[in-house]
């Protein structure tokens, strides 16, 4: 297999959140004068994300929504279901936490992802993203530092689709002008990265620190270090 395309998820394979979302919502309240507590409202984004994702699938665009209305309804929901009701406190608020969240100061490179990076690159391959992320990703991307490694950034925002709706892929492989047996997916979600990249007829690695009884070891990466060698195993 000659390998010439790869494609990356990005949360939690190439970013991570500094802290998680309960104590970020937290702190940007108190500094309003609120007092919420962050367990409680990380559960309460936990649920009111899953039940928004479910009721507005990919940020609602196919009901007439934008990413940036979808998100602030999310942010709003969450503060309400934990006890904030004053709606002329929660849309600046939701609005501030929207426009944070695009910023590198909320995000942080995972270890050894420029490195990964760097060493695919010197392969000879052509990277790109594809991650159920909005419109903010490449801003994200550009203020981290990593942008300048790929080619492009497929978003479910602007493809049309989310993971993992094979026809995310087949886009990305359209944009990448190769062919699914060329190019392998790199993503942290067993279902939306692993699962739909090979449903799509790409190869694909799955990064999780642990081991997984329907994953073959050789599919499996548990630190980003271990990538650059399991391509140059799979080029040869």
């Amino acid at each position: 297999m000659k390998l010439k395309l790869l494609t990356w998820d990005v949360k939690d394979t190439l970013l991570r959140l500094r802290l998680p979302v309960g104590q970020q919502y937290q702190a940007e309240a108190k500094s309003r004068g609120l007092q919420v507590n962050p367990t409680a409202l990380e559960a309460s984004f936990r649920e009111v994300y899953r039940n928004h994702w479910r009721l507005f699938p990919n940020y609602g665009l196919s009901q007439g929504m934008t990413s940036h209305r979808w998100w602030l309804d999310v942010v709003s929901q969450t503060f309400r279901l934990s006890g904030i009701q004053d709606e002329k406190i929660l849309q600046p608020l939701a609005e501030r936490l929207y426009q944070d969240f695009s910023t590198a100061e909320y995000w942080e490179v995972l270890p050894g992802a420029r490195e990964a990076l760097q060493g695919c690159g010197e392969l000879g391959l052509k990277m790109a993203v594809i991650s159920n992320f909005d419109r903010r990703l490449e801003d994200i991307l550009r203020l981290v530092g990593l942008d300048g490694h790929f080619d492009f950034v497929l978003t479910s925002e602007r493809a049309g689709v989310a993971k993992p709706d094979v026809g995310i892929f087949h886009k990305a492989l359209k944009l990448g002008d190769v062919l699914p047996q060329c190019a392998v997916h790199v993503g942290d979600n067993l279902v939306n990265d692993y699962k739909a990249a090979r449903h799509a007829g790409m190869f694909s690695l799955l990064f999780q620190r642990r081991l997984m009884a329907d994953v073959p070891s050789d599919h499996l990466i548990q630190s980003l270090d271990q990538l650059v060698p399991r391509l140059q195993g799979t080029m040869k």
